[in-house]
């Protein structure tokens, strides 16, 4: 198995196991392990404009250039690194790129989490 598959593999696991808070939160969710790998709920695709979670994971490869506002971007990096390395969980504000160009403003809590060996950060977004 590639290394892609693998983590393609390990977010599918990680949404089944996450799915009752996935489905059942009020806030938008997602999960991400790096441009390439991430995996959301239906309301974070929602606030975004688009119809379906599998819409906007098929746009893997460009995380930040598909959905986060330039001004929000190095915050963001920033406590993902935090996050990752230093194992801190953050709330920062971040502006959202809808699917019609449109900004979103909001509140997002990220924790870093372990899944299966694999240092990932769940975000909930307000």
């Amino acid at each position: 198995m590639s290394h892609e598959e693998h983590h393609g593999e390990l977010l599918n696991n990680l949404a089944k196991e996450y799915k009752d808070i996935f489905e059942s939160s009020h806030q938008a969710i997602y999960v991400y392990l790096d441009d390439n790998h991430f995996t959301c709920n239906k309301k974070f695709a929602s606030i975004l404009g688009y119809g379906s979670t599998q819409e906007i994971e098929a746009m893997q490869g460009d995380f930040l250039g598909s959905f986060v506002n330039d001004e929000s971007k190095d915050e963001l990096v920033s406590n993902y690194q935090k996050a990752i390395q230093k194992f801190e969980g953050s709330t920062i504000k971040v502006t959202w790129k809808k699917k019609n160009g449109d900004a979103v403003p909001s509140t997002v809590i990220m924790v870093p989490i372990s899944y299966e060996g694999h240092l990932c950060a769940l975000h909930f977004i307000s």
